[in-house]
Parts: C-alpha cells; sequence; structure tokens
C-alpha cells in the first residue's frame, strides 16, 4: 500500500477512515480489525453451512438446498477473498501491480456477490412454483433443470462484470483499500446503469414479486387452516417461506447504502472514502448474515447443526481416548 503527504507536509498512511492508525504495526488498525472480522466470520459461518448440508438429509430433500448451497458456497469465497484487503493492509502484497489487482480482485469479488444475489433471487421463484403449483411441481423443477440454473447463474455474472475488467468502469470498492483502487479506478454512469439494469433490478422485482404472491396464498391457505385444523403441509411451507424471506429482506437492509452510494458516486453527485468503506463491508457482512440467519431459523438445520456438534465431540473424544491409551 502506498503512502501519500498529508497537508502538513509529513508522511502519513493512506486510510479510508483516516483514524485508527497503528504507529506500532504501521497500518490502519481500526480497517485491519473490521476486515478481519468479517473475514473470520464469513468463512466460519459458511463452512458450517456446507457442512451441515452434507450432515443433514432432511435439508437435501429441498430442491432450494441446491440454490442455498451455491449461496454458501459464494459467501465462502467472499470471505476468503476478503484475505486480499487484509494482506494488503498488512503490507504482504508489496510488489504486485495495483492496477492489475484492483481489477481482478473488484471482478472476483462483484462475480461471487452476484452469484449469491442470484440465488436468492432463484430461491423466491422456486419457492413461487412450489407453492404455486405444487401438483406440477416435481415435473418442472427437475435436478437436470436446476444444475443447468446453476450453471447458466455463475456465466452471466461472469459476463456481467467482465467490462469492469476490460476497463468499462468501476463495479465496487471492495478493493478501496489500495490507493489506486480509491483514488485512480473511477465508476462509469454507464457501466453502473448497465448493473442495475441487468442485475440489481431485475433480481429486485423477481424476489418482491415471488415473495408477495406467497405470501398472500399463504394468508389465505393460514384461514382454511384454522378453519378445518388438520392439514400441516402448507404451514411448513409458510415456515421456510418465512426463513427465505428473512435471508432477502436482510440482504437488502445491508446493501441498500452500498447502492445508494454507488447510484451517487457514478452520478457524481457525493464521494467520500470512508463512506465507501462503511456501506462496501457492511453490504460484505451480508455473507455471513445469510448463514446465521438460515441456521437460526430452520429447524431441520438446527438438528443438522446438532449431528454435525455429536459428530466432531465424538472423533474428539476418540482422539483423546486414543491418544491417552498409547501413553
Amino acid at each position: 500500500m502506498n503512502n501519500f503527504i498529508d497537508p502538513v507536509g509529513g508522511s502519513a498512511p493512506f486510510c479510508l477512515l483516516e483514524i485508527g492508525y497503528s504507529k506500532v504495526f504501521t497500518t490502519c488498525l481500526l480497517e485491519v480489525t473490521v476486515i478481519l472480522l468479517l473475514t473470520i466470520l464469513i468463512i466460519s459461518g459458511n463452512m458450517v453451512v456446507i457442512f451441515v448440508f452434507h450432515c443433514a438429509p432432511l435439508l437435501s430433500q429441498h430442491t432450494t438446498s441446491a440454490f442455498i448451497q451455491t449461496m454458501a458456497y459464494a459467501d465462502l469465497l467472499v470471505g476468503m477473498s476478503c484475505l486480499f484487503p487484509s494482506l494488503s493492509l498488512l503490507h504482504c502484497l508489496q510488489g504486485l501491480d495495483p492496477k492489475l489487482t484492483c481489477q481482478v480482485f473488484g471482478y472476483l469479488v462483484s462475480v461471487l456477490k452476484s452469484v449469491s444475489m442470484m440465488s436468492l433471487a432463484c430461491v423466491s421463484v422456486d419457492r413461487y412454483i412450489a407453492i404455486t403449483r405444487p401438483l406440477t411441481y416435481a415435473s418442472l423443477v427437475t435436478s437436470c433443470r436446476v444444475r443447468c440454473c446453476i450453471v447458466l447463474i455463475w456465466l452471466y455474472s461472469a459476463l456481467m462484470f467482465l467490462p469492469s475488467f476490460l476497463g468499462w468502469g468501476k463495479p465496487g470498492y471492495h478493493g478501496d483499500v489500495v490507493e489506486w483502487c480509491a483514488l485512480q479506478w473511477r465508476t462509469s454512469p454507464a457501466f453502473t446503469t448497465f448493473i442495475v439494469a441487468l442485475l440489481y433490478a431485475p433480481a429486485a422485482l423477481t424476489i418482491c414479486f415471488t415473495y408477495g404472491n406467497i405470501f398472500k396464498i399463504c394468508r389465505q391457505h393460514t384461514r382454511e387452516i384454522s378453519e378445518r385444523q388438520h392439514s400441516t403441509s402448507t404451514y411448513s411451507d409458510k415456515r421456510y417461506a418465512m426463513v427465505l424471506f428473512r435471508i432477502t429482506s436482510v440482504f437488502y437492509i445491508l446493501w441498500l447504502p452500498y447502492i445508494i452510494y454507488f447510484l451517487l458516486e457514478s452520478a457524481g453527485i457525493y464521494h467520500h472514502p470512508a463512506a465507501s468503506f462503511l456501506t462496501t463491508w457492511l453490504a460484505i457482512s451480508n455473507s455471513f448474515c445469510n448463514c446465521l440467519i438460515y441456521s437460526l431459523s430452520n429447524a431441520a438445520f438446527r438438528k443438522g447443526l446438532k449431528r454435525l456438534c455429536s459428530f466432531c465431540l465424538h472423533c474428539e473424544s476418540q482422539i483423546i481416548i486414543t491418544l491417552w491409551f498409547y501413553k
């Protein structure tokens, strides 16, 4: 990371928040703390989600689980990619070309975020079909079509942000802890419009439409259940839809400040380094919130988590017994 000259003539570090610089570690301490904390939470949380899915057969019975797992893998890779800004702040990436590094990192993180967002949209469509067409759901949503859809999500996301890697515009602020990313790489109104029109807006409208209709149907079914008191399948669908709705709601709550700032800077209305840092890492924290909300809201997931914990404790006890025996 490069330094710049401050107004009083001394050498000062490049810190977006302009506070929390540690002379002992020669780094922006507050920024390093925030990024490392989120990195640890995102990686550990999504690894738990992935392991639980492999240990809980009940979760795999839902077609939606394929999209949830895709989202978990994408979020896990987001957490692993966050090691780049952490290492950059700790001066462990000296000698790399800043322009190429910023473009590659920005492209990869943007693709992963797009996969996560589009997976949420696919989840909402899957639940919409399951509730509106329960009799033909199995024939409409096959495992082959789900796999094809997941492949298309990755391909579409990779192509969507390819122009940014080729120099059309800046896709986000994830690498702005590197001075070149923050000061030299500018957003483009045309590219921002392109991203909003072909990614953010379609995903948001799809989710609003599907969940709006899902909860309208669920309210109607709830009234029927209260009258008949003999069916539970619809209630289960409602609970599962509520879990996914919470994930989606938190997603847009955390991402809304980032999108607003992205639009404002692209239009030349407002620009501030601290705002770019705070909105960016607030949005990235969604990669941890997804797995947290899912684990706390879904009974099948909690059962799978207990099974995983029991397995780990059993393995640990076996290791301890083995070591004690060989002593």
